[in-house]
């Protein structure tokens, strides 16, 4: 099946969507223990999340990158999902997505959101033909992801070493068949018209 261009591929259910995050263990083993981000997890700085497992690995280099090795699968409330969306503008500029530079300085600064598309990634971490949605949030929408939006906690470091170990001898058949069922999110085009350049 032909994927688009620009789309968000996530695990998700009626109400819930699977972002992945990968941190120190001093910061993701509590948050996994403790079901929600507890110190030393800070709200004011911009955090980032993916709904693709896949490009989680390939950012975190299978949790074995320094600083990134404890590697959370977070359950979050769609609407809260869809209300980073709604509120996020694009990381960068784009000519004709924007009226002009100065316009998209002054909506980046104000976006409590933002969006950027990177390359997806196959079992081998290269480079797929189609993008998928990293959000970075700050502000009040770090706050509403750490007290409102949150809904659990998981550390899937085990499952990334498992799914990277049948990777490294060659086995992409039993790898596949460990990844999250990931599935195009149902985002009306509303949702999204504004974060595709």
């Amino acid at each position: 099946m032909e994927q688009p261009q620009r789309g968000i591929r996530a695990l998700h259910t009626e109400s819930t969507v699977t972002v992945y995050q990968a941190y120190s263990p001093e910061i993701g083993l509590p948050a996994a223990r403790e079901g929600r981000f507890v110190s030393p997890w800070k709200r004011d700085r911009m955090t980032w999340i993916k709904p693709s497992f896949l490009w989680m690995m390939y950012r975190c280099g299978w949790g074995g990158k320094e600083g990134q090795e404890t590697v959370l699968a977070v359950e979050i409330a769609r609407d809260g999902f869809e209300w980073a969306l709604r509120h996020a503008c694009l990381s960068s500029y784009v000519r004709g997505a924007h009226p002009d530079l100065a316009a998209w300085q002054r909506e980046l600064k104000r976006a409590p959101a933002r969006v950027q598309w990177d390359p997806e990634r196959d079992l081998r971490l290269s480079p797929l033909p189609y993008r998928s949605l990293q959000l970075g949030l700050s502000g009040e929408a770090v706050r509403r992801y750490a007290d409102d939006w949150t809904v659990a906690v998981r550390d899937v470091t085990p499952l990334a070493h498992e799914i990277h170990a049948m990777v490294s001898v060659g086995d992409l058949d039993s790898a596949a068949r460990l990844l999250p069922p990931e599935r195009t999110y149902p985002a009306a085009d509303d949702l999204l018209a504004h974060l595709r350049p």
